[in-house]
């Protein structure tokens, strides 16, 4: 795993694909605020919990001025049925080999069920409209950690 990224860092750059396949870079978001979430599996209940929860909160984080893109190492037809299934309507993206997740800091050692694995760290980012990174929040949980993020970002 690479280190761990700190509040007032520049987030690393990054072109993936998306659900859609289609090309979506870091670039891209610039001038809106984003929180960037990276989650180990699509299609999985803890995945889709979070998943869900970020859709139910999108009207109010979008009215804050927040764009929300989730991260896998899914391929993009997996996000997309992802998508479709659970009735996402924000961006699904595509880091098949990790680079992106080892850039974030958010691939490496964890515990899963008292077992030590080498997976993806349930995480979250946000970012203001220049890239910079204003929270890095590791080892999220899936279930109640959009509630917490919306708190946290004076939201509710």
């Amino acid at each position: 795993m690479t280190s761990r990224l700190e509040p007032g860092t520049a987030a690393p750059a990054f072109t993936l694909l998306d659900q859609d396949e289609k090309s979506v870079s870091l670039s891209d978001l610039r001038g809106r605020k984003v929180v960037l979430y990276f989650y180990p599996e699509a299609l999985t209940v803890g995945c889709a919990k979070q998943a869900c929860d970020f859709r139910d909160s999108l009207g109010s984080l979008q009215s804050a001025g927040y764009t929300v893109v989730g991260v896998s190492r899914d391929e993009p037809e997996k996000l997309r049925r992802f998508r479709e299934r659970d009735g996402l309507t924000f961006d699904l993206l595509s880091d098949p080999d990790h680079a992106v997740h080892d850039a974030y800091g958010t691939w490496g050692e964890k515990n899963s069920y008292g077992r030590i694995i080498e997976g993806v760290i349930r995480s979250t980012f946000v970012l203001d409209e220049e890239g910079v990174i204003e929270k890095a929040l590791y080892n999220v949980k899936a279930t109640g950690h959009v509630a917490r993020l919306r708190r946290d970002l004076g939201i509710d």
